[in-house]
């Protein structure tokens, strides 16, 4: 399929930065830095041209894609398959048997890999992935792999791959490391689309909330009370901090998800997907996403901790205002903390009213169904099983996520008990399965 058809069946517009991206893969032949803001569509801009680049017709692995975590693998293959390119992807990452991964890339024949530099080092260790006709290289957020450690596994990884192997660096911010690190090299062409002097968009209003107490939870409620149904990220810098945190907001009648990087792979999969599909209203945080997480129309930032630098700061509140979109962007303050002097911004003080309304519940709420794709199970069936079974109209379901052995599905909140009263013990395609309660 040509890229026109492409955008015209995602129904979107390439910006400036995608353009020019095509085009330098498309009509060149060096290799890529690219420079842009978070939120500025990069999967795209590599994607579309890869769509044209690697051969459909062969079974084999072209093109690799390396990425710092298992949540931006599984979000890029799947930009890939919604641009129904009719090339095949699969995400690679740690957490699970590397034997069951291999098993899986011979049943799919991927001829785009998207990966976290140690299993992708590991497949092409153990021969899993052949990297004879490995053409085309993509460090997605390449600062971000740096930054967590990764120098020694990307240098082995580029030594195994073909000497002529076309590489595409994307990055959000600038990394000067890496031309010590002799990945970058005199072929490069960089496209930089970071602004000169714009830190953060100028649709982010930014906001300080001053804390009475040294303990900030008592005025991060009240201000979240503020913000009613709104979809908003708390960013804390310590592990055992967003567990504190969002049990206290849990206990005080928030839904809530949290995230940090000890969880459990299916535990930090559940809680992503209850945020972005409107079963939680406020998704509490480390770091760990503030990259890589394509979550649409977030609507407040806040920093319950001060980020730790300036970059980190950029990127918790690249979060909001993505694409066209305006957001909000809070500093949670006691009396020995100031806003960083690197928040090159107007900032004005934000005061929470005397009366505050109780939290404001989600729209949606999460449903598991004990079926998947092993079991011949699509988006498609699912609807159906819905509204046959349970009586729902199409505009009360939502996102719907397919995996191997089960699937996950949004539906209104109000109709959360009648679809599982409904379904209990029912089949989906001549099959009994369970549905419960994603909490």
């Amino acid at each position: 399929m040509n890229i026109d058809k492409i955008i015209n069946k995602l129904n979107i517009e390439l910006n400036v930065m995608q353009q020019a991206t095509v085009d330098a893969l498309l009509n060149g032949k060096d290799d890529i830095v690219l420079l842009s803001p978070t939120g500025s569509g990069k999967t795209l801009s590599y994607l579309l041209p890869l769509s044209q680049l690697v051969d459909a017709s062969s079974d084999e692995v072209q093109a690799v894609v390396v990425v710092p975590g298992r949540e931006l693998a599984l979000q890029s293959a799947n930009v890939l398959k919604d641009m129904g390119s009719g090339l095949r992807g699969m995400a690679c990452y740690g957490g699970r048997p590397t034997m069951d991964e291999h098993r899986k890339l011979r049943e799919v024949k991927p001829q785009i890999v998207f990966a976290t530099p140690g299993r992708l080092n590991d497949h092409l260790d153990k021969f899993n992935i052949l990297s004879d006709n490995i053409k085309y290289l993509v460090l997605d957020e390449f600062d971000k792999c740096l930054e967590m450690g990764f120098h020694d596994e990307m240098q082995s990884l580029i030594s195994k791959l073909p000497s002529d192997v076309r590489s595409i660096l994307l990055s959000a911010t600038p990394a000067e490391e890496l031309k010590d690190q002799k990945i970058i090299n005199n072929n490069f062409t960089t496209l930089n689309f970071l602004p000169d002097s714009e830190q953060v968009p100028d649709r982010v209003h930014i906001y300080k909330v001053e804390s009475p107490d040294k303990d900030k939870l008592e005025t991060l409620r009240q201000l979240l009370l503020t913000f009613g149904s709104q979809s908003s990220i708390v960013f804390l810098n310590f592990r055992d901090s967003v567990e504190r945190t969002a049990e206290f907001l849990r206990d005080a009648g928030f839904s809530i998800s949290y995230f940090h990087g000890g969880m459990e792979q299916k535990q930090r999969e559940d809680a992503l997907y209850k945020f972005s599909n409107g079963s939680a209203n406020v998704f509490v945080s480390t770091d760990l996403a503030s990259r890589g997480l394509d979550i649409p129309n977030i609507d407040n930032i806040v920093h319950y901790h001060i980020p730790e630098s300036e970059d980190g700061y950029i990127h918790r509140v690249g979060r909001t205002a993505r694409w066209d979109k305006m957001g909000r962007s809070f500093f949670i303050l006691n009396s020995l903390e100031h806003v960083p002097e690197y928040v090159d911004a107007e900032v004005d003080s934000y005061e929470i009213p005397e009366e505050l309304p109780k939290p404001a519940l989600p729209k949606m709420s999460t449903i598991y169904i004990g079926k998947g794709k092993k079991d011949k199970i699509s988006k498609g069936d699912i609807v159906g099983f819905l509204c046959k079974n349970a009586g729902l109209k199409k505009d009360e379901i939502g996102k719907i996520d397919v995996q191997e052995r089960f699937a996950y599905a949004a539906v209104a909140r109000q109709k959360l008990q009648v679809v599982l009263k409904l379904t209990s013990g029912e089949k989906i395609k001549g099959v009994k399965t369970i549905v419960e309660e994603v909490r």
